[in-house]
């Protein structure tokens, strides 16, 4: 069987992970979550592309070329989760599995993190493991390309 193509997409502020409230976040940087990513994806015969974007637009480019260049994505769309119908629409547009990604527990945070607008068109959501979110995405996202 030919390995599966995923993009993990990341979006504002995650960029700024190890810095940015490690108390929530962490202490790992990015490029380190996404260096532990590749190996574990690599055991699953999963190869994994990796793209970060603090904007919108350039988002919704990467959700698009999806389409044509990979399998699946799980995506942690930030502050976006809570209110882009662009970054919704997009990924209805696409037709691929996708996986909403948390590194914390959104809802025992603030009131707003609670809403997704982005869930209805994910296969799920996983949050509030840390960076174990992602690894549990990878875990799930290989069951759903058999």
């Amino acid at each position: 069987m030919a390995m599966k193509k995923v993009l993990v997409i990341n979006g504002p502020n995650l960029n700024m992970l190890s810095i940015r409230e490690p108390g929530i976040y962490g202490n790992q940087t990015l490029d380190e979550i996404n260096t532990n990513i590749t190996s574990y994806a690599k055991g699953l015969d999963i190869a994994c592309d990796f793209f970060q974007s603090n904007c919108e637009g350039e988002i919704i480019n990467a959700i698009h070329s999806v389409l044509k260049q990979y399998d699946g994505c799980i995506i942690n769309a930030g502050a976006y989760t809570h209110y882009s119908y662009a970054i919704l629409d997009a990924i209805k547009a696409v037709g691929k599995p996708f996986i909403e990604v948390h590194l914390s527990n959104v809802h025992a945070r603030e009131e707003f993190r609670k809403t997704s607008v982005i869930a209805p068109a994910c296969v799920g959501s996983i949050a509030g493991f840390g960076k174990n979110s992602y690894f549990l995405a990878v875990s799930a996202m290989k069951d759903l390309l058999k």
